[in-house]
């Protein structure tokens, strides 16, 4: 008879092994990591503990009861990130395909609740075939308990989903819900059903475009990070995949009653940057990056994108301003001139709650010049749409600095955090336009007369242009209305933003006591 030590050591190797040596060498040679190489390099050497380890199944049917193996196929526990708690769960598809039952969902939510309990980071790593047929409706139940944690812990804690390989069905909708989705390109997907099911339906087997059917054409990184937005960030590789969520932890506070990590910098905050006097162009008909405002003013050039290849015309993402997390929104003019679409706003207003739910600084840069018009974004619901950013702008109580580089031009400039949805400090450079719409098309509207009437049209249009753009459109106007704070020169713009954050470090504001608003999803 085996000892009690021997029968533990032996029931931990076995643990260890998952579904076993083949199905281990068999994820490697799809280039994918297995469930506890990745918990290995999240977490801080020596610091993972396991929770559940011997858990497993109870069902007896379709001879399941012959297939059982230690943990169920999730690896679940805690460790350290950079120092910080954060809980993991991670799905194994070596065993039974890595799929959903009963003890597998119960060991989610138990980390779960321990994760909101403790007030600490979640991260789960979804690799998984889906819901186990054999357990029937307690798969479903399973996964139904998981979506209510994730709702009830929405804005309380940091919730972070990497796709590590299969996620499809009703799976998808616990990554759905959390803050960031993370994906492995070239190994990982994301739909609501299986390729198999939609040939079947459609009886084709390729796209319009004559592409084979296929996982990754439904729903790989490239899709979700280009098309859908569904992805956030996209890794070359589970390891990449999992660098990113450890850089990304280290912008985030632990829960929503902590403020984010303040680190040591090294970067001047006076320091100025001579490359901001030209980064902006003269013409304010020529497109231009927006990056190079953002990463000159920024902690060493440091900017984590969020959504880098969805709705280009608006940029955000995490950065350091003397140590301080902060989330950027800057409108793109490489990018539809920067004007805001269904797709941009949705984008951005997302963002800004989040950073709002972790007490995370709002640095806006603004160059917009409306929103984007047409029959087509009517169609699309650019109104409802639009109304999402300006509802998050509005209710959002942390920190809020506006930088207007170059145009902000009707609703839009309402929108993007002005003075008048609670903007705390706004700065705009010289050369900004304020003004409900362009100068020439307002002097086409209002002088159509006496352009057409004068002997030389064409002369006094440039006349009226030149004068409504001195009266109206130069930033004196809204400067003389206290509309902006400060005029300031570009190169200014780092120590200016440093000096309003330091300003706002005590900042209260609140809002009306409610159950919870009804933004216009």
């Amino acid at each position: 008879m085996k000892s009690i030590r021997e029968e533990l050591e032996r029931r931990r190797k076995q643990a260890l092994l998952g579904g076993g040596q083949e199905r281990i060498d068999k994820q490697h040679q799809e280039g994918k990591l297995t469930a506890r190489e990745r918990i290995d390099l999240l977490f801080d050497t020596g610091s993972f503990v396991e929770l559940d380890r011997f858990v497993t199944h109870r069902c007896a049917d379709f001879g399941m009861e012959k297939r059982k193996f230690y943990g169920d196929g999730v690896v679940t526990g805690y460790g350290k990130v950079a120092g910080r708690t954060a809980f993991v769960f991670s799905q194994d598809f070596t065993v039974l395909g890595g799929s959903l039952g009963m003890a597998f969902a119960n060991k989610i939510c138990k980390v779960m609740d321990l994760a909101l309990k403790t007030g600490a980071p979640l991260i789960g790593f979804n690799d998984s075939g889906g819901a186990r047929i054999q357990e029937g409706v307690e798969s479903l139940a399973g996964y139904a308990q998981i979506f209510l944690r994730n709702s009830l812990a929405s804005g309380v804690i940091p919730q972070i989903s990497a796709i590590m390989g299969p996620c499809a069905g009703g799976a998808v909708y616990s990554p759905a819900i959390t803050d960031f989705i993370l994906m492995s390109e070239g190994t990982s997907c994301l739909h609501i059903t299986g390729p198999q099911v939609i040939k079947a339906v459609l009886q084709e087997e390729t796209t319009p475009e004559g592409e084979p059917i296929t996982s990754q054409v439904l729903g790989g990184a490239k899709v979700h990070m280009e098309k859908s937005g569904v992805a956030h960030f996209a890794g070359g590789s589970d390891e990449d995949t999992v660098r990113i969520i450890r850089e990304l932890l280290q912008f985030l506070p632990q829960n929503n009653r902590e403020q984010p990590p303040v680190v040591p910098c090294s970067d001047r905050p006076d320091r100025m940057d001579e490359a901001l006097k030209t980064a902006v162009p003269e013409d304010p008909r020529q497109p231009y990056d927006i990056r190079r405002v953002i990463l000159p003013c920024v902690d060493e050039g440091r900017f984590l994108e969020v959504q880098k290849d969805f709705a280009r015309n608006i940029v955000v993402g995490l950065a350091r301003f003397n140590g301080m997390p902060v989330g950027v929104v800057a409108n793109q003019p490489a990018w539809l001139s920067g004007a805001l679409d269904p797709d941009a706003s949705v984008k951005a207003a997302r963002f800004v709650r989040f950073c709002d739910c972790f007490n995370i600084p709002l640095v806006s840069f603004v160059d917009v010049p409306g929103f984007f018009p047409g029959i087509d974004m009517e169609a699309r619901g650019i109104i409802r749409h639009g109304a999402k950013l300006l509802y998050a702008y509005c209710e959002a109580t942390v920190p809020k600095v506006t930088v207007i580089t170059r145009k902000g031009y009707g609703g839009a400039y309402d929108v993007m955090s002005s003075k008048h949805i609670r903007g705390d400090i706004n700065y705009c450079y010289p050369t900004t336009e304020i003004a409900v719409m362009g100068a020439a098309g307002a002097v086409n509207i209002i002088f159509r007369e006496e352009i057409r009437k004068a002997k030389d049209p064409e002369a006094a249009q440039k006349k009226l242009v030149a004068e409504y753009q001195e009266k109206f459109c130069s930033p004196y106007k809204a400067a003389e209305l206290g509309y902006v704070d400060e005029i300031i020169e570009p190169e200014e713009t780092r120590p200016k933003v440093i000096a309003a954050l330091d300003l706002l470090k005590t900042k209260k504001d609140t809002n009306p006591w409610r159950k919870h608003g009804n933004i216009p999803l």
